[in-house]
């Protein structure tokens, strides 16, 4: 299996989704937070804002001179964002593209609010990252689902229904 974007974001927000994602246990059709996010998408292309790039294993919000950004319409999960993002910083890096990540969380409840984080791909994060790639390769390839955890942020996950009933 090879490590996607998305599989990196969810092994920070629950080991269990990550292992079912990653094995091709895919209910995220059934998520309405998943079909808001193809609705932005979708809103975005029609007004011919949809920058959206899908290479190799990334889909990648937007790519400029300087920057990959990575939009997020919140910032309740910020070290799976950030980590994503660092996952497709390495992807370019290790193609000769440099560049730093630019983290834009749409502020939900709040009108014209955005907040922004920078994201650099230096020595420590680079190693972090690559731990936590071999950490995720080890994970997905085990023979057992890992515990459902028991958060509050389960209810309104696209796994709830598989976990908890």
């Amino acid at each position: 299996m090879k490590i996607t974007g998305t599989i990196i974001n969810y092994y920070f927000h629950c080991k269990r989704q990550c292992y079912l994602f990653a094995n091709r246990i895919n209910l995220e059709d059934n998520s309405e937070d998943v079909r808001t996010g193809k609705v932005l998408h979708e809103i975005k292309a029609k007004d011919g804002k949809n920058t959206e790039i899908k290479y190799e294993n990334m889909v990648l919000d937007k790519v400029t001179s300087n920057y990959i950004e990575e939009y997020k319409k919140s910032d309740a999960d910020t070290e799976a964002a950030r980590m994503q993002l660092l996952f497709y910083l390495k992807n370019f890096s290790d193609k000769g593209i440099e560049k730093q990540g630019k983290l834009i969380y749409e502020e939900k409840n709040k009108k014209n609010s955005k907040k922004i984080q920078i994201v650099e791909l230096d020595d420590k994060n680079l190693k972090l990252l690559n731990n936590c790639i071999s950490e995720i390769e080890n994970l997905i390839s085990q023979n057992s689902i890992p515990n459902v955890e028991k958060d509050n942020k389960c209810k309104r996950c696209a796994y709830y229904e598989y976990c908890y009933l």
